[in-house]
């Protein structure tokens, strides 16, 4: 396959939100270095990450101006010196934090590249290295889902949410889902048992009412701000986790004095790139839960709302502002 020498692309240039992404088509196509793979992307993922990096909230994020996106599946059109098992031709998925995903061309490092699962579509695959790893590290290794707790998720509305909830309701659990009401027959027809209001009410007493005043024994923490003391106070004392994944709205403060005298709840980040890094034992069995749940008919082929890569500004506001459901793509 010929390779051009340029691309088209989406440049974040200043740390302004998705206001200042900017279409491009003189963009270098990059070449795989050691251990990396070149990928034709035929499908980006749209994450919250990429919000967080274009208003330089991300840690250690790129420096604008940078080509945007972190998920990105495509064919393997070029590996990089030392690359073994991946050949031209294979199609993968795969994370690159750094960005470049939004472009026609990008670079994966062939370690993390996950080939897609036969029969699936590179555009049904997106997911199955952020969202839905995510979900299940922080169900079972690190929230220890079982048959008879109750789990509080919130945006479950969206692609990790939406996951979490068939995976929460698979292993037993009564589900307590939170979304905006224009999505909440979206959130119950995944199975859960209760959908909240994510903008009105008092969801600490709403989450403690159906719970009879214990809490749930699991909260998957993904919205920060003002959510998070809500997110704390309902969760089970001594014994109830709260699992962070994310801060879609904001950061959030908590002390010592917190935990001792206010949450006496049991706090867990999760970063899944962290996980993989640091206990890539445990993300080889989240990976290998994972495709067991595909086996048994509980997950399936992702179903991405697709929209063309020039409209990824519109796209990546509309989820800043969380006004779309279930996972987003950008077809370049």
């Amino acid at each position: 396959m010929s390779i051009p020498s340029t691309m088209r692309a989406l440049r974040q240039t200043s740390l302004d939100g998705p206001r200042d992404l900017r279409l491009v088509t003189d963009a270098p196509v990059p070449s795989p270095g050691p251990g990396e793979v070149l990928i034709r992307v035929t499908a980006a993922g749209v994450n919250f990450v990429d919000i967080s990096q274009s208003r330089g909230t991300f840690a250690n994020g790129p420096r604008p101006p940078y080509l945007a996106g972190i998920e990105g599946a495509g064919e393997v059109v070029a590996v990089g010196e030392g690359v073994t098992g991946l050949e031209p031709g294979a199609h993968v998925i795969g994370v690159g934090v750094q960005g470049g995903a939004f472009a026609e061309y990008m670079p994966l490092f062939a370690a993390g590249a996950v080939p897609v699962p036969p029969g699936w579509t590179d555009e049904q695959a997106l997911g199955l290295v952020v969202n839905l790893p995510t979900a299940l590290a922080a169900l079972r290794p690190l929230g220890g889902v079982a048959e008879g707790r109750a789990v509080l998720i919130h945006a479950a509305a969206g692609g990790t949410g939406q996951a979490a909830v068939k995976m929460a309701k698979h292993y037993g659990a009564t589900v307590i889902a939170t979304a905006s009401p224009d999505k909440h027959e979206v959130v119950r027809a995944l199975g859960a048992d209760h959908v909240l209001d994510s903008r009105g009410g008092d969801i600490a007493a709403e989450v403690l009412a159906l719970t009879d005043g214990a809490g749930v024994d699991l909260t998957l923490e993904s919205v920060g701000g003002a959510a998070f003391d809500a997110s704390l106070a309902a969760t089970k004392r001594v014994t109830g986790r709260v699992v962070v994944f994310g801060l879609a709205g904001g950061e959030a403060a908590i002390s010592n004095w917190d935990l001792v005298y206010k949450h006496q709840v049991q706090i867990i980040g999760l970063n899944i790139g962290a996980l993989i890094q640091a206990v890539p034992q445990v993300f080889g069995e989240v990976m290998e839960e994972l495709f067991e749940l595909f086996g048994a008919g509980v997950l399936g082929p992702g179903e991405p709302t697709a929209h063309d890569l020039a409209e990824g500004p519109k796209v990546l506001a509309e989820l800043e502002a969380r006004s779309t459901v279930g996972k987003l793509a950008l077809l370049p």
